[in-house]
């Protein structure tokens, strides 16, 4: 940090404390002296920062073509105007299993349905954080930051791996999705207002009348109840048992009647969850290398299994991740995807915007300095379904399956260059097996418990 604060230090402009018209005039005058400025302006204005500083030169260089590329993975999906990215690349991972044991050319299971079960385990996560936390000052930091989103739809693999586990998942057609599905903030809205209600009404019964813990247990199930039904009024309720029927690719008739969710996932499914394992990032001086991580708070299923993350190298996380890929195995990850990517051509590249020369400045931070400095964390969950490998063995880019529908990228899919992976990506979940012997037993340590605010307890919407 040392280099950028010296940078502003030697600075030629010589400041008071406040903004004067003298400095205003020297500003302008600065603006003026370069005829690029007055482009860039002319072109921001017109059409916006990153239509403009599109390079345009860069998908000439960074292709969709891949040297490791998984065959099928089915129609591209569609979050819509929802948080459930991490549901959908979850899912979207899931199907290709679905598709290779009944020959299914592409097939898509419900977001919906997970969906109900998340947000019914949300609120009674954030009810039963409430009631752990009674005794905490309301104006806290650690109230405050439980009030300040007690229902959001992001979240994390090991989140989605609880819902799973416990609610199993159905085809798409078995629950199929609804308007507030489609377009959440509406039922977020609502369902944020009853639980901050809920949780005065807990923190008072607790603090004022003296309520045990098992008193206020019993007032949260009537509440529950209250969330179930707006959940089933929104959402539509979910199937106990139906009726799976598809066709395969050579017109075979599949029919599974009276199935459970539960049974669906076991049978058409089937991975292994338990082989399934978070891989971190994060290179800053209070995370190091070699060390599993969770996260205070961070969670859906009470008594489903904890947030538990390994730290390493980005190296590592690429080298583990085109194990999976080459045995023709989907990839889970997160990554900050709004930096320095243009939608339209679906490109995750440091140089498919040219904002440095728009606004004459760099953007210097390390990774590390933008997590610490909140200027980057994981935002968004996607699907890796293929990798370029370079001449010398290196991967150079990076297909990734996105769930914004078929119209941005190359129908629906981006790619992501390597140096892209390295900056902004944070995660990737892959099957155990595939670490080494060392990494197996780093995953087996002691997790250090991270506060509730730390960027490593973001979570992908």
């Amino acid at each position: 940090m040392g280099v950028l604060i010296l940078l502003y230090r030697e600075g030629s402009v010589n400041m008071q404390e406040s903004i004067n018209h003298k400095d205003i005039e020297g500003f302008g005058n600065s603006f003026d002296s370069k005829a690029e400025h007055i482009v860039a302006m002319n072109a921001v204005v017109a059409n916006g920062i990153n239509q403009s500083a599109v390079n345009v030169y860069r998908p000439r260089e960074v292709r969709h073509t891949f040297s490791v590329s998984l065959p099928n993975v089915g129609d591209i999906t569609n979050q819509k105007q929802s948080g459930r990215c991490w549901m959908f690349a979850a899912l979207n991972v899931m199907r290709i299993e679905t598709m290779e044991k009944l020959n299914l050319k592409t097939f898509e299971l419900s977001q919906n349905y997970p969906l109900f079960w998340d947000k019914l385990e949300k609120s009674n996560w954030f009810l039963e954080s409430i009631i752990e936390t009674k005794d905490e000052p309301v104006d806290g930091r650690l109230v405050s930051f439980l009030l300040e989103s007690p229902m959001g739809d992001g979240g994390q693999w090991d989140m989605f791996v609880n819902l799973v586990e416990k609610y199993g998942l159905v085809p798409k057609e078995a629950m199929p999705e609804s308007i507030a599905s489609s377009a959440t903030r509406e039922l977020d809205k609502y369902l944020t207002t009853k639980l901050r209600e809920f949780a005065c009404i807990l923190r008072t019964a607790a603090k004022k009348n003296g309520k045990t813990e098992g008193e206020l247990r019993e007032i949260k199930g009537d509440m529950l109840q209250t969330v179930y039904r707006m959940l089933c009024i929104a959402l539509g309720k979910p199937p106990v048992s139906f009726t799976f029927e598809v066709r395969d690719k050579d017109d075979k008739f599949i029919r599974a009647e009276h199935i459970t969710p539960v049974e669906f996932y076991k049978r058409y499914v089937g991975m292994n969850l338990d082989d399934y394992v978070s891989l971190i990032n994060a290179p800053t001086d209070d995370k190091p290398y070699g060390k599993t991580y969770t996260v205070q708070y961070l969670g859906n299923v009470k008594g489903g299994r904890d947030i538990r993350y390994l730290n390493l190298p980005p190296s590592d996380l690429k080298d583990l991740a085109i194990k999976q890929l080459r045995d023709g195995k989907a990839v889970w990850f997160g990554s900050d995807v709004g930096q320095f990517s243009d939608k339209k051509s679906g490109m995750m590249d440091l140089e498919a915007l040219d904002v440095k020369d728009l606004f004459d400045t760099n953007f210097p931070l390390s990774k590390a300095q933008r997590l610490d400095y909140g200027e980057s964390r994981m935002t968004h969950a996607m699907v890796l379904t293929g990798v370029n490998i370079d001449g010398e063995g290196k991967p150079d880019r990076w297909r990734v399956e996105n769930s914004w529908g078929d119209e941005p990228g190359q129908k629906g899919f981006f790619v992501m260059t390597d140096r892209w992976f390295d900056e902004y990506t944070y995660q990737v979940v892959v099957n155990k097996k595939y670490l080494t012997e060392e990494q197996k037993t780093m995953l087996s340590g002691k997790p250090v418990v991270l506060k509730p605010w730390d960027p490593m307890g973001s979570l992908a919407c």
